[in-house]
């Protein structure tokens, strides 16, 4: 009874603060909404604005540095009001030479003890440290105030925040009040290391790095989140940081959080774990030896898609230590989630994932498993990205799938050979890797390859034999072209791509034709055929089309083509039978060619007056066919 009578009694006092703390709110919405009414002004007016306010709240910080009751609501205010403008970034430069910088800082630290009430009140405890520390850590999101607030000492007060952890549930205090302020203390830091290699020094000077590795281990899931985020950024690219970091033996701790059910645990301990291992060898074993290995690929089936893309990426990193590790990624079932990611809408995830198979594909026996479990063809498509670092990751682990045997047969078959051909690359390493891909699928076909690829095209569907005698047009030895192309009908495969309704087939069939043409060319000097009875003659680019010392014209298209006789009976059996048999083209002046078109009779004719040309895709299939029409040697 005596208790709840106690409590009747404090009934008034606690509307009282109820309303007074209403008020409060009120009076600060009036003036952010008084701040913002002014940011809407023309530039000269609204600056001016803004820059009062900024004056009028550092002056009430400079005034209010005491325990007193009313100077710790005003002090809790200012920093809130600073805040608010702070999240406006073309407003951050104004607070900052408002001078409100010297005065958060003051304020990340407690009023002297002395100033204490006799009743050692301590009235909004943690809530002006915790306002001061956020509009800190909004300021310290330009780089160029990162060191100001250095300078002015934030750092040290920042990390005695940290260590307020120490104080939860002591002498009553307010656990929810403590977490904030150590949340946004933990932010703040983020925020002033974020890509300053210096400050992240200063950090582990100052004794910030232990108590965040302490709250890795704090109940409350913000603080946990907020210590792993300023860790991952005090590791990156600072091996002193990561050193430490491990000595404070933190990835216990770390690869708990890896099986966290919530997205926002896992993604920033994946994170930190991914800055630590990178270009650090050692650590990167203790990581594996700590357990990391399953609850990384475990990611790779989060919802979270910013967490599979960083497991995929340390996932690629663990697979650069040694071959055994490759292996352990895929036998613990990394395969399957990496495959299906290569076909998410997000094109970081795809990146990341490529670039991870690409690093798996390094080992035999991976990559015959990538293959087998759907790889190829995703990682096909991908070559048609117009993202560079995809696109080079993509041809990577291309290159790694080709140099199993397993895989040739399905490279092909699929379309690969044709695929890595008509591919746009923008990067030249890409445009080499690509080269070295086709080499090394060439070097493969013999053997039980070949074999396997003769047999696909004998039974295989129509579309997979032509993929199979494309692929083999241009990657086979001339010491099978009459086994692949003669014995098991390849060259018909070719042919009837020539008469598909496709352009795309006829260009694809009639380059393939010419690349045997070529090849059939490199003969041994035994099979090589004797000399034309007849020596070739070049005249040189001068003679072509000149009417000097012209003996012969030809119509193509209506319009004359000037040629001559000596030169021609060296190229062609049609025009040694032309002109030195008994055609009625013997004695004529001017031949009509029909069925070529002008700039294709051009370049053939070209070719026989200097021994080479330079001939375009585009024309290749009309060339060969007047080739053939004439008898010409081109």
């Amino acid at each position: 009874m005596e208790l709840k009578k106690h409590q009747d009694q404090r009934l008034p006092e606690r509307k009282g603060q109820k309303r007074k703390l209403e008020e409060e709110i009120e009076e600060e919405q009036r003036e952010i909404s008084a701040v913002e009414e002014a940011a809407a002004a023309p530039y000269g007016e609204a600056r001016k604005v803004i820059l009062n306010e900024v004056y009028a709240q550092v002056n009430i910080l400079n005034s209010t540095f005491s325990w007193d009751e009313a100077h710790r609501a005003t002090a809790k205010r200012a920093t809130h009001v600073l805040a608010e403008l702070a999240k406006n970034e073309e407003v951050v430069n104004l607070i900052v030479e408002g001078g409100a910088v010297p005065a958060l800082v003051k304020h990340l630290q407690v009023p002297p003890s002395s100033e204490i009430d006799h009743d050692n009140s301590k009235p909004f405890e943690h809530e002006v440290e915790k306002g001061s520390a956020f509009a800190l850590g909004l300021l310290a999101v330009k780089p160029e105030h990162q060191q100001l607030i250095v300078d002015a000492g934030a750092l040290s007060h920042l990390v005695s925040l940290l260590k307020r952890q120490r104080d939860v549930h002591k002498d009553g205090s307010d656990s929810r009040a403590v977490n904030s302020v150590i949340r946004r203390a933990a932010d703040a830091i983020t925020n002033l290391a974020h890509e300053n290699s210096s400050i992240k020094t200063r950090v582990r000077m100052e004794g910030g790095i232990p108590p965040l590795v302490e709250l890795l281990e704090f109940t409350d899931t913000k603080v946990q989140r907020a210590a792993a985020g300023a860790l991952r950024t005090l590791a990156f690219k600072n091996d002193e940081n990561k050193n430490q970091i491990v000595e404070c033996n933190a990835l216990p701790a770390l690869i708990l959080m890896l099986r966290s059910d919530a997205a926002a645990i896992h993604y920033e301990a994946v994170g930190v774990i991914g800055n630590l291992v990178h270009s650090s060898p050692s650590i990167k074993r203790e990581v594996l030896a700590a357990g990391a290995l399953q609850p990384v690929i475990g990611l790779l089936s989060s919802c979270c898609s910013e967490s599979q893309r960083e497991a995929a990426l340390l996932l690629g990193q663990f697979a650069a230590t040694d071959s055994d590790c490759k292996v352990h990624i895929v036998q613990r079932g990394a395969v399957q989630p990496l495959i299906e990611m290569l076909q998410s809408p997000d094109v970081q995830l795809r990146e990341m994932s490529a670039f991870a198979l690409g690093r798996l594909a390094q080992d035999t026996h991976n990559q015959a498993g990538i293959a087998h479990n759907g790889g190829l063809v995703p990682l096909l498509k991908l070559l048609d990205s117009k993202n560079g670092s995809l696109q080079h990751n993509a041809a990577f682990s291309l290159y790694g799938l080709a140099d199993n045997e397993d895989n040739v047969s399905d490279f092909i078959s699929v379309g690969g050979v044709q695929k890595l051909q008509d591919g746009e690359f923008s990067v030249q390493a890409t445009k080499d890797c690509v080269a070295k891909t086709l080499k090394r699928l060439e070097e493969k076909i013999h053997g039980r390859v070949l074999n396997h690829l003769l047999y696909l095209m004998r039974v295989a569907e129509k579309a997979v034999q032509r993929r199979v005698a494309l692929a083999l047009a241009h990657l086979c030895s001339p010491d099978d072209q009459r086994a692949i192309f003669i014995n098991n009908s390849g060259l018909d495969l070719l042919l009837g791509l020539l008469g598909s309704s496709s352009p795309k087939q006829q260009l694809d069939g009639a380059i393939a034709l010419y690349r045997l043409a070529n090849k059939a060319t490199i003969l041994s000097p035994v099979d090589a055929a004797p000399p034309s009875p007849t020596p070739q003659v070049y005249l040189g680019e001068q003679y072509v089309n000149n009417a000097t010392l012209s003996d012969v014209t030809f119509l193509v298209e209506g319009r004359r083509f000037y040629a001559h006789r000596i030169c021609l009976l060296a190229s062609s059996d049609a025009f040694r039978a032309m002109f030195d048999g008994g055609y009625r083209e013997k004695d004529a002046r001017d031949i009509e060619i029909p069925n070529i078109r002008w700039e294709v009779f051009e370049l053939m004719m070209r070719f026989i007056y200097t021994g080479s040309v330079d001939v375009t895709l585009g024309i290749a299939q009309d060339l060969l066919r007047a080739a053939d029409q004439l008898k010409a040697d081109v």
